[in-house]
């Protein structure tokens, strides 16, 4: 039986905290302002990587009872893997980078936070404005699957058809995007742990508001004390390039990423909103 709930209203989602404490602080401090609830944020996985502040970040998600999906980092920190299972390919810059990041998280948490972790759900299905969704990591048949605005939309529709759903709502790629697909949604919140490698020090969320007539889905940027984060990162000893890409707003690897997000690295985002269009109830 899959986790199915209810949501009236504005609801928050985000993805990719990292263990970046000062991030989620401002995104909690985001909700409050916008009037959203706890009981509608969500998040898509990923609560710690690369930042420094593991524990703290998990547990303060944990203290506010916002609703979380495993991550491929949930899956492995709580499986007690050797390596993240992102999906990075062998030999690659960011595989490499990860080693000294996840043994940092391996150290850093607590047997409370991974059995946490090990007992998040890997799908949870939202009702909102009378659209049904699935809100996973990456892939629907693959917690490590990266799936980015560019993916092909062969890929997409099969995505679409193995969740059975009216849309996904995903993260793992670290970059925000709306994309309707055949009538349905492939959304993607973006992180607010790193930058979308656009050359600021920005993170994203997204909002998903129902109105009459449809599904209001818009991606918001966030500021936050990024220079706190970073000096954290530095004095665990973390690798500088993501460190400095907290400031600049630049990966210090683009290895997983299609040649149209390469060709894009450094150029601000500017999302528009995507309305989508009312069908019938949801089942």
């Amino acid at each position: 039986m899959r986790n199915l709930v209810r949501m009236d209203g504005p609801v928050l989602v985000f993805g990719g905290p990292y263990g970046n404490f000062e991030a989620t602080v401002a995104l909690l401090a985001e909700a409050r302002r916008r009037a959203i609830p706890t009981r509608n944020v969500v998040c898509t996985g990923d609560v710690v990587a690369y930042a420094a502040d593991a524990l703290a970040t998990t547990a303060l998600i944990r203290r506010t009872g916002l609703r979380v999906v495993m991550g491929n980092c949930e899956e492995s920190l709580g499986g007690d893997a050797g390596d993240c299972g992102c999906g990075f390919a062998e030999g690659s810059a960011c595989a490499a980078l990860s080693v000294t990041w996840y043994a940092h998280a391996q150290h850093s948490l607590d047997a409370a936070s991974r059995r946490w972790m090990r007992l998040l759900p890997r799908r949870l299905d939202l009702i909102v404005g009378r659209r049904r969704l699935a809100v996973i990591h990456g892939g629907a048949r693959r917690i490590n699957r990266f799936i980015f605005a560019s993916t092909g939309l062969a890929v997409k529709r099969t995505e679409l058809a193995f969740a059975g759903c009216d849309g996904i709502v995903a993260g793992h790629c670290g970059l925000p995007f709306s994309q309707l697909v055949d009538g349905r949604l492939r959304h993607n919140a973006g992180a607010i742990g790193m930058p979308a490698n656009d050359g600021t020090s920005r993170v994203w969320y997204a909002t998903l508001t129902p109105q009459r007539g449809g599904l209001l889905v818009e991606h918001h940027s966030l500021a936050y004390d990024h220079a706190s984060a970073a000096a954290k990162m530095r004095e665990a000893g973390l690798p500088e390039g993501y460190a400095a890409a907290l400031e600049c707003g630049l990966w210090p690897s683009c290895d997983v990423l299609p040649a149209a997000e390469r060709a894009s690295r450094g150029k601000p985002l500017r999302p528009v909103p995507l309305f989508w269009p009312a069908v019938a109830a949801a089942a």
